[in-house]
């Protein structure tokens, strides 16, 4: 990559609380030389909050194809710009993919100011498993799109994580009822940051209650997480019926593996079950 001063970065901003903006992306913001904003009248809030005036061009779904690659010309020329949207983190079903993949054919250099986002302080909110999730973002608007959609993720093990807009939060849970049921755990986090911040833990049925008896609840950003759906539990005779042989001519590591990929049985459950068949044939 060529030495250049020029550079993009890329901010994380307030998704509802202002004081949630870290001091190295306000003196990022002020030492850009153009800022591109999701919608600028939305950004005047936050610049007036850092007591800045900056030059803004409005980089949104409709404009950044046409619009990525004049801003990476200015990026090569030596130009510091900065990239916001209007919460959270920029690319995360915000604008912003289309100019950093200009960038990186380009191999311009890009810098990234991490800040609050929806998606994880739900998460995290929820109570549900965190070592393993998947964000969905925005699901489509129309019903057939969604529980297609939907229907793809019904086996999904890992907690997934939804962006959706209050007046379609109670379609949304009524088709996730239909595909991962009424009992599901789930977590329905509203105006997040903000002064009435709320998580309502349920389950999907719950919620869908919930909501029909609370409509002053359907307002605010939302965020929606649902627990993965659950492991289903090994075919024991099968297990039994592949490791017992191997377990006769092969070492147990050896045996395992074989039997993982000849079964499907996840590793670790083969495992624990030749330590039993090799403990109960020692003791005989």
């Amino acid at each position: 990559m060529q030495e250049q001063s020029g550079q993009l970065t890329i901010i994380g901003t307030p998704i509802g609380n202002l004081d949630d903006l870290s001091p190295r992306a306000a003196r990022a913001m002020a030492e850009a030389e153009l800022i591109l904003v999701e919608d600028s009248r939305h950004a005047q809030r936050l610049f007036r909050h850092l007591g800045l005036q900056p030059k803004t061009l409005a980089l949104h779904e409709h404009n950044e194809r046409d619009l990525a690659p004049r801003i990476a010309e200015r990026i090569a020329a030596g130009e510091r710009i900065a990239l916001l949207s209007d919460a959270g983190m920029p690319l995360l079903s915000d604008p912003g993919y289309p100019l950093l993949a200009a960038l990186r054919a380009r191999q311009l250099p890009v810098r990234v100011i991490p800040g609050p986002n929806a998606a994880l302080a739900a998460l995290v909110l929820s109570g549900l498993p965190s070592d393993r999730f998947a964000f969905e973002g925005f699901l489509p608007a129309k019903g057939g799109a969604r529980r297609v959609r939907l229907d793809a993720v019904r086996a999904e093990p890992r907690t997934l994580i939804f962006y959706e807009a209050p007046h379609r939060i109670a379609a949304t849970l009524q088709d996730m009822v239909a595909a991962f049921g009424a009992q599901r755990p789930a977590a329905l986090c509203r105006e997040l940051t903000k002064i009435y911040e709320e998580c309502l833990r349920h389950s999907l049925g719950d919620l869908l209650a919930l909501l029909a008896a609370a409509p002053e609840k359907l307002r605010g950003e939302m965020t929606l997480v649902v627990a993965g759906a659950p492991e289903a539990a090994p075919d024991q005779a099968l297990a039994d019926r592949v490791l017992t042989p191997l377990l006769a001519e092969l070492p147990l590591a050896q045996a395992v593996r074989l039997a993982a990929a000849v079964s499907g049985i996840p590793h670790r459950v083969l495992y624990e079950l030749a330590l039993e068949k090799k403990r109960a044939m020692n003791a005989e």
